[in-house]
């Protein structure tokens, strides 16, 4: 009799808050909306109740060298973000750990989410988001998917008065899992206090822990005990107002009024730190509009994905170019051709920076002539669907060393030194391997945008890299071959291998406008993944 009881009580729980509460609720946001309209001013009741309380952030003296040694507590969401609303982070959780299906079936619940408040929300996205997935995916997306977003939703304004202080503790609503990655690798946070989430074993439940929804001037009493912070940062929102008043000094960040005003996000050359390395397929915001435009437009991408890697098969490289151009994929190429040298009875040497997979394929199609492309891991798929011949190396440097020579005597050879792709503006070391092996080097600066899908991956499954990419509505690839290296700067000059590796490097990123780094495969592997990118192969006894 236990089990009948507990079902009603769930029931009646459920039923009173989905549908009592929640139409009453609509119900006052309707009337409220209809106020508004005949009332608009240009900042809700509770922002001016806000200003008479607290001074706007942009009033903080952050020239004062007291903040150097004071400690700040404020919100991620209001305060730190600019987002208004944390949806599109869930979305990103649900889709990069927990697939197409949970995403979309986050999506449906914004036709309910609208009514219910704001603590009902949180457990309902929380609860979709997280139920059955493991730790290591949830963490794993927190440490190499949302930080992106999390920088391009910075607050310029609340980051400077962040900046200044020495000691900072977060206080957040939302799962502490979500943003403590973040927070502490890039913003150099001392301590985040969120909420809890319950677990079994090494997977989420999707519910709350015994503590609850965290409140947050409860957690700062209990955190700081009779001791006041220094400085408290709030948003405009009537519940910041008990939390931020606990501090000593209390600010309040204040959303800009133009709908399109981006002097408030924080600018690339601003990042506390340089953001080199992320993963996730989501190359947007999902915000509900975006994801839906989304899920409208993934059949018709799959469909031309396949037409566009069909294209790229079947037909000679003129018409691939032609029909590939009127399915809207945009491939620029600059440079000239590269010119034989006859007394040479080895191939040329063309040595690429590494957007996607596809790299030696745009090249060889811009070339309109058949390449050969060396690589370390390439999955049975791709090797099926690639155009052009391709053939793995084993990291072993004398038994790659000579694979390459082999391929040079018989033509053309397409190498990518940095071993790995990167997505943002910077190049990664290039292994020195390609330069003992030619004197005719011929350098090309590739890059590729998209709009909606990221055509890379470090954790995910590498066979769909290329079809996610030609399923954006607009990819673009641009080519520029730049001349051979000149001899004197060669190993047959007198150069050594790494010299010559670091010139091209050097030389590509001045022409991309990107910067050199020092980091390799293993370093994107390690931070993004856990491991070291190699795949072993299993062998049998």
């Amino acid at each position: 009799m236990v089990f009948p009881v507990v079902f009603l009580k769930l029931a009646d729980w459920v039923l009173y808050q989905l549908l009592a509460n929640s139409c009453y609720r609509a119900a006052r946001k309707v009337r409220n909306y209809g106020f508004f309209l005949r009332n608009q001013t240009p900042r809700s009741s509770s922002q001016q109740q806000a200003a008479s309380l607290f001074p706007s952030a942009s009033h903080c003296d952050v020239g004062n060298n007291i903040r150097s040694s004071q400690t700040l507590v404020c919100d991620i969401h209001g305060v730190l973000l600019t987002a208004k609303t944390f949806f599109p982070y869930f979305m990103l959780l649900a889709f990069e750990a927990g697939g197409i299906l949970r995403a979309f079936l986050l999506l449906l619940s914004c036709s309910f989410l609208w009514v219910l408040d704001y603590e009902l929300k949180l457990r309902v996205m929380i609860f979709i988001s997280f139920c059955g997935l493991r730790k290591k995916d949830i963490e794993s997306v927190g440490r190499a998917v949302l930080p992106k977003f999390y920088l391009e939703n910075l607050n310029l304004q609340a980051y400077e008065v962040w900046s200044k202080t020495s000691s900072r503790v977060v206080f957040t609503s939302i799962p502490r899992v979500m943003v403590e990655g973040f927070l502490k690798e890039y913003l150099a946070v001392d301590d985040v206090v969120g909420t809890e989430l319950h677990t079994v074993g090494n997977r989420f439940t999707g519910l709350l822990s015994s503590s609850g929804l965290l409140v947050k001037h409860k957690a700062l009493k209990a955190y700081f005990g009779d001791k006041k912070p220094d400085v408290g940062l709030g948003s405009s929102s009537l519940h910041d107002h008990h939390f931020i008043s606990l501090c000593k000094e209390a600010y309040v960040v204040y959303k800009e009024d133009g709908r399109n005003n981006q002097s408030c996000l924080m600018p690339r050359d601003k990042y506390p730190k340089p953001l080199i390395f992320h993963d996730g397929r989501l190359a947007f915001l999902p915000t509900p509009f975006a994801t839906l435009c989304m899920f409208l437009w993934l059949p018709f991408g799959i469909v031309l994905a396949i037409f566009r890697i069909l294209v790229g098969i079947c037909l000679p490289y003129r018409l691939a170019i032609f029909w590939g151009s009127l399915s809207g994929v945009q491939l620029t190429f600059q440079g000239c051709f590269p010119s034989s040298n006859s007394e040479q009875k080895k191939g040329v040497l063309y040595v690429c920076t590494h957007r996607t997979l596809l790299d030696p394929v745009f090249l060889s199609t811009a070339l309109c002539k058949p390449l050969t492309a060396v690589t370390y891991s390439l999955s049975k798929m791709s090797e099926i669907i690639a155009p052009i011949k391709t053939v793995r190396l084993t990291r072993d440097r004398k038994q790659d060393g000579e694979t390459m020579q082999k391929l040079l005597s018989e033509g053309d050879l397409v190498v990518c030194p940095e071993g790995t792709t990167c997505r943002e503006p910077y190049l990664l070391r290039f292994s020195s391997l390609f330069a003992e092996l030619a004197d005719e080097i011929v350098p090309v600066a590739m890059n590729a945008h998209v709009s909606m899908f990221y055509g890379t991956t470090a954790s995910g499954l590498k066979w769909l890299d290329p079809i996610f990419f030609l399923m954006n509505p607009r990819p673009s690839y641009h080519v520029q071959i730049l001349g051979k290296v000149p001899p004197e700067f060669t190993c047959a000059g007198g150069r050594s291998s790494f010299e010559v590796a670091n010139y091209i490097q050097r030389k590509l990123a001045d022409v991309l406008g990107f910067e050199c780094t020092t980091f390799t495969r293993r370093d994107k592997y390690l931070m993004l993944a856990g491991n070291e990118g190699i795949v072993r192969e299993n062998k049998r006894n």
